[in-house]
């Protein structure tokens, strides 16, 4: 490999919202996703370039930033995507937030497929909507795996409801794991089309699928679709904040751009622009593949832990992201009871299924060098052992 990705970089003390929120300087935080390599080499040379310049002022988001995101998404997703199509924002949460703005009376409600991503919820309440669960459907599989599928009739239930007006697509899905195939998603677009219901497609997630296995972007299938992309998860660089959504509709862009203005989301920052142009390149891509594998490689040590010590819980067949989904539900204890339990007792911090939408399951952030793995993995069980 030409990229180390077991190098270890101390976060402590960095303003690491992950690594500096805990009490205590030696807990392991398997938490929030974002992860403990540093970015691509090309990402960090152009942002080194930039800070040696020495002037910050107010940024202009160039015609290379909008040919850098058409040229990514159709030489590796087969997603053509035009110019005047994108609208930039700071992240893809306040995107969200700024298209229920736009789009979705106050009052009305708005569909999530659960367990899934926490802010969808705090997004949709933000905007005096109401959250609508169509909750996926678990199906156990051998080898102590399960994966989830699309409940189609409960969400053509909800979407017949007139007063329900959107569907928040998590794509792929986090936290259970799933790559939706086009079948899926075309059915889902079948579903929202005949009721009127308008589709925004998350997909953050969606450079960071596991080796051969590909994503499907709503946009390519539903054409009327909203999309919201961003390089951040899969090259680390959150703190960069920059996204974009992709709305192929004049009309409905313009409702957008208006929202995004009224809640002052419409300013980046240099190193957002330059961050994003530096990782959609061949380069880039590169050191993305290097690290899909390693997750990859992660992701099996995190089954055969459990398998081997853990024979009572059960972890999603992982299609993408880096954010296995495990059910605790054997041991009898709440999930956000676990979650305090371990981090206090045991020197780990994981997510509680709870803040998702699922009581009896916890999410792992596995994004780190292997030896923080494999010793997150041993303070786990061993935490789990003292509580039963």
């Amino acid at each position: 490999m030409m990229y180390n990705f077991d190098k270890i970089t101390d976060r402590h003390n960095t303003g690491s919202y992950k690594w500096d929120s805990a009490e205590n300087n030696d807990v392991i935080p398997l938490w929030v996703a974002d992860m403990d390599f540093q970015t691509a080499p090309c990402v960090i040379e152009a942002l080194r370039k930039r800070v040696e310049h020495g002037v910050f002022g107010y940024t202009l988001v160039d015609n290379e930033y909008y040919a850098s995101v058409c040229r990514w998404f159709k030489q590796y997703h087969d997603y053509v995507i035009n110019p005047d199509m994108i609208l930039y924002t700071s992240g893809v949460v306040p995107a969200v937030s700024a298209i229920i703005k736009a789009l979705v009376p106050a009052g009305s409600g708005v569909i999530v497929q659960t367990p899934v991503y926490n802010c969808f919820f705090s997004s949709i309440r933000n905007n005096g909507c109401r959250v609508v669960e169509n909750k996926l459907l678990r199906r156990d599989l051998s080898g102590q795996e399960f994966t989830y599928d699309m409940d189609f009739e409960g969400l053509e239930s909800l979407a017949s409801d007139p007063l329900n007006k959107m569907l928040l697509l998590c794509n792929p899905h986090n936290p259970a794991g799933r790559v939706w195939s086009r079948d899926e998603l075309e059915t889902v677009m079948r579903i929202c089309m005949r009721n009127n219901v308008v589709v925004v497609s998350d997909e953050i997630h969606c450079e960071l699928t596991l080796p051969d296995i590909d994503y499907v972007s709503y946009g390519t299938v539903d054409k009327d679709s909203v999309v919201c992309l961003s390089p951040s998860k899969a090259f680390n660089t959150a703190g960069l904040q920059i996204a974009n959504i992709v709305c192929p509709n004049a009309d409905v862009k313009a409702q957008i751009d208006r929202a995004i203005n009224v809640n002052e989301v419409c300013d980046v920052n240099p190193f957002g622009v330059v961050g994003l142009k530096a990782a959609y390149t061949d380069e880039g891509r590169m050191w993305l593949d290097e690290l899909r594998h390693y997750i990859k490689g992660n992701y099996h040590l995190v089954k055969e832990y459990i398998r081997h010590s853990l024979p009572q819980f059960a972890v999603t067949r992982l299609e993408a992201t880096y954010l296995p989904w495990i059910d605790i539900s054997s041991i009898g204890i709440s999930s956000h009871m676990l979650e305090d339990q371990l981090k206090q007792k045991a020197g780990v911090w994981v997510n509680s299924g709870e803040m998702y939408g699922a009581e009896g399951y916890v999410r792992l952030n596995i994004a780190c060098p292997r030896m923080v793995l494999a010793e997150g993995l041993r303070r786990f069980v061993e935490g789990i052992n003292n509580l039963v």
